[in-house]
Parts: C-alpha cells; sequence; structure tokens
C-alpha cells in the first residue's frame, strides 16, 4: 500500500488533470462550434445569393464554372425532392450528397449543415438551402475545412500543451501540498513511535489543520491519562512496598524469636503468648492492607450497577459498625434515597466512613450518621481533622501525625474516595458541630426509585 503522503498527491495530480482535460476539452469544442457556426452562416449568405441566378437555369446552375467556384473557395450543387442532382458543368470532383440536402429540398424549409466530403474524400462544411422559386429544390453550397481543421489543430496542440504543463505543475504542487499538509500527522506518527521505543509518555506539539490538531490534542489527553496512570501505579507500589515492609519486619523478628525459643527454650510462657498475640495482630493488619489494596487496584467498571435503596446500603455498614463499636451510641436519621450503583462497593465505601469515627470516637461517645437528600454525612466526637492535614485526607497511605500509633492501613478514606468517584460522586472531610470528623458523601440519585435513571457501567 501506497504512503499516505504518496496518495495524497497522486489525488492531488489525478484531480487536477481530469479538470485540466475537462476544461481543455470544454475550451476547444466551444471554439469549434464558433468556427462552424460562423462558417455556416457565410455559406448560408453564399447559397441566398446563388439561389436566384441558380432558379433561372438549375440545369447549368445559373451558368457557374469551375474557375468561379475556385475563385470563391466553394463548391456547388442543386438536388430535388426526387433525388435528381446538377452540378456545375466542368467541375472535377462535386459533394457527396445525402439525407440531409434530400430533406432540406423535400420540407423547402429552413437549411441543413453539417461536414461531408466531396468524391475526392476532401473535407468539406456542407450547406443546404431551399431555392425560393423551385419548389423541391434547394441549392447545396460547400467549402473546404482545411483551414478550419488547420485552426483546431493548433488551438489542440497548444492546448494539450497548456494542460500537460499545468499538470505537471499540479503535480508538484500537490506534492509540496500533501508534505505540508501530512507534516503534523508524520510528527504525530513519530510521536508514537517515539513512545513506544522509549515509553517516554511526552506529549507532541499541537499544530496543522484543525482536525489533525484535534487528534493531537487526543493524543496528548490519552498520553496524559497514560502518564498519570503510570505516576499512580508508581507511588501504589512505592507507598505499598514501604507499607508492607514494616509488618513483613516485625512479622520476621517475633518469627525468629519463637524459632530460637522452640530450640533453646529460652522465653518465659507469658513472653510467648505475648509474641503469639502480637504476631496473630500483625497477620490481621497485613490481611487488612492487602485487602485494601486489592480494593484499590480493582476495575469496578467490569461490576454491574443496579437501582438500589441507599438507605439499606448504610443500615447494613450501621450493623458492623456497632458491633465494632459496642460501647458507642448512634444517632441515625435516614431519609428515602436511591442511586445506581454497585452494592458492594457502596457498602464498603460507607462501612471505612463509620470505621473510622468508630476508631476516633471517645468511649460513650456519639457518632451521627444522616443520610438527607443525596448527601449523607458521617459525623463523631473525637480530636477531629487539622487544618493542614485537611487536603491530604483522601491520600493513599496518608496518615496524621496523630494517627501514626493507631492500627490502620492508611487506605480506607482512600477507597471512600474512589468509590464515590466511580459513581461519579464527591467526598469532602470537614470538622463536625462538636468538633471531631465529619465526611459528606454526595452522590446523584432521586427520591423515588422510579425517578432513576436506566443503570449504565459504572464512570472510572
Amino acid at each position: 500500500m501506497l504512503p499516505l503522503q504518496r496518495r495524497v498527491g497522486y489525488l492531488t495530480t489525478a484531480a487536477v488533470a481530469l479538470a485540466v482535460a475537462l476544461s481543455s476539452l470544454a475550451g476547444w469544442m466551444t471554439v469549434r462550434e464558433s468556427l462552424y457556426a460562423s462558417l455556416d452562416s457565410e455559406l448560408v449568405d453564399v447559397a441566398t445569393s446563388l439561389s436566384v441566378p441558380a432558379a433561372q437555369d438549375i440545369t447549368n446552375l445559373g451558368g457557374l464554372t469551375e474557375r468561379a467556384l475556385r475563385a470563391g473557395n466553394i463548391s456547388v450543387a442543386a438536388i430535388q425532392a426526387d433525388g435528381k442532382i446538377y452540378y456545375v458543368p466542368d467541375e472535377r470532383e462535386h459533394l457527396v450528397l445525402g439525407p440531409d440536402e434530400l430533406a432540406t429540398a423535400r420540407l423547402h424549409f429552413g437549411h441543413a449543415a453539417r461536414s461531408g466530403r466531396t468524391t475526392d474524400g476532401t473535407r468539406f462544411r456542407i450547406v443546404t438551402v431551399p431555392i425560393a422559386n423551385l419548389p423541391g429544390v434547394a441549392l447545396v453550397v460547400g467549402r473546404p475545412l482545411q483551414a478550419t481543421d488547420g485552426v483546431l489543430g493548433s488551438l489542440l496542440l497548444v492546448v494539450g500543451i497548456i494542460g500537460l504543463v499545468g499538470i505537471a505543475i499540479a503535480a508538484a504542487a500537490g506534492t509540496a501540498v500533501a508534505r505540508s499538509s501530512l507534516r503534523p500527522v508524520r510528527q504525530l506518527s513519530g510521536a508514537v513511535e517515539q513512545i513506544a521505543v522509549t515509553k517516554d509518555l511526552r506529549p507532541v506539539r499541537v499544530s496543522g489543520a484543525a482536525d489533525v490538531a484535534a487528534l493531537a490534542r487526543s493524543f496528548n489527553d490519552m498520553v496524559g491519562s497514560l502518564a498519570a496512570s503510570r505516576e499512580r501505579q508508581r507511588r501504589l507500589i512505592a507507598d505499598a512496598g514501604h507499607e508492607l515492609r514494616t509488618p513483613l519486619t516485625s512479622l520476621r523478628t517475633n518469627i525468629d524469636l519463637l524459632l530460637m525459643d522452640a530450640r533453646s527454650g529460652m522465653l518465659r510462657e507469658g513472653d510467648r503468648l505475648t509474641i503469639l498475640t502480637d504476631v496473630q495482630g500483625q497477620l490481621t493488619e497485613f490481611a487488612k492492607l492487602i485487602g485494601d489494596l486489592v480494593q484499590l487496584a480493582r476495575d469496578d467498571r467490569e461490576a454491574t450497577p443496579e437501582p438500589l435503596d441507599f438507605r439499606h446500603v448504610v443500615t447494613s455498614a450501621l450493623e458492623r459498625a456497632r458491633r465494632r463499636g459496642p460501647g458507642l451510641d448512634f444517632d441515625v436519621e435516614l431519609d428515602p434515597f436511591y442511586v445506581v450503583g454497585v452494592p458492594d462497593a457502596l457498602e464498603r465505601a460507607v462501612t471505612n466512613l463509620l470505621d473510622n469515627a468508630v476508631k476516633w470516637s471517645p468511649p460513650g461517645g456519639t457518632v451521627r450518621v444522616q443520610l438527607e437528600g443525596n448527601r449523607l454525612r458521617v459525623a463523631d466526637e473525637g480530636p477531629g481533622i487539622a487544618e493542614e492535614d485537611l487536603p491530604r485526607v483522601f491520600d493513599r497511605f496518608f496518615r496524621a501525625d496523630t494517627a501514626r500509633t493507631t492500627p490502620g492501613t492508611g487506605l480506607g478514606l482512600s477507597i471512600v474516595a474512589q468509590v464515590v468517584r466511580q459513581h461519579g460522586g464527591v467526598i469532602r472531610a470537614g470538622r463536625s458541630a462538636q468538633g471531631g470528623a465529619e465526611f459528606t458523601m454526595v452522590l446523584p440519585g432521586a427520591r423515588s426509585l422510579e425517578a432513576l435513571p436506566a443503570p449504565s457501567p459504572a464512570p472510572a
């Protein structure tokens, strides 16, 4: 298959060549018809003037001689309605008459004009007019086309040369235009190849026509998304490696102690039980961390969203939260609200918000859960979130200075933000009226099941 630039050049040349050929042909035919029309008009005038003497002596055509015909550069004949033809007596080469001349004699009206030949094959322009005083008889006058054909031949040669020159210029211009117009496409193609080889996700310079510029902008958007995805992946791997290293190191230390104790019996029973309890807690945290990482890496776009009552999601999450915070009070107020979403993902997000409130609530404190319209608020009476930490509270593995010593993976609120974003909503953090933390989840939905739109895949 030919390269795009060469195909564009060929198509441009072919289009211009066709336009030049058609224009040249139309011009040549117009000139030819104009010359023929002028010649016909002149021959009609000659025939009309000769018809008067010819009518007086049709047999001898009014006394015309071959010398007179040569002087006027014409040939004359007469034809009757019965097909009988009269020529100049001493004329050596005669016009070859046909049905057009016979029809004019029979109709005895108007005139006929055509290109014909003489008996020696010379091309003539032939005009036939009826003789006014002789019904059923027409006078035929012809003139050689040699001069006219010479003019038309010269014109055709000139038009052909100009057309070839025009096609050559069009070919050069088409190649230049194709090279210039496709330069942005080549740059884009080179950038794609460069990215494929070097893996350097660098945007290309936007230039060229509107369509090419739009393609370049779309390509840059894709490159930007890939670069951001790669950066998030790199950061997730780095953060996960850092977070996994601490529990793994602690587990290895405790297991080494238990192995040494198995060989030497150096630990007391209470110390051994403390180490085993510590190992169990570390494994629990380790399992939770892995679960959170899997949740963050999941592509919930493959899950099928469905219409659901959001109150049921919140109620199910509250049951878990009450088991984890048996000494806390839960002030719950839930208005009807329906969403289109993935039940498991939404329940995980609400559970993470409630777990965060349970973890930071003081003994005997109150966790307030309010679903009003499309807003779910979860507030606690804990120490709250510092102002400088609010912008980063939903970042992966972010833990405030006050949270370094508390259990947790630093991924719970990141999962909440991801789920809410996938469902087309927003999540905000702030301070509650009681001084603790307050999280507000806003989701698209409706107050009745009938008002919900048709389910569609959850957005990324």
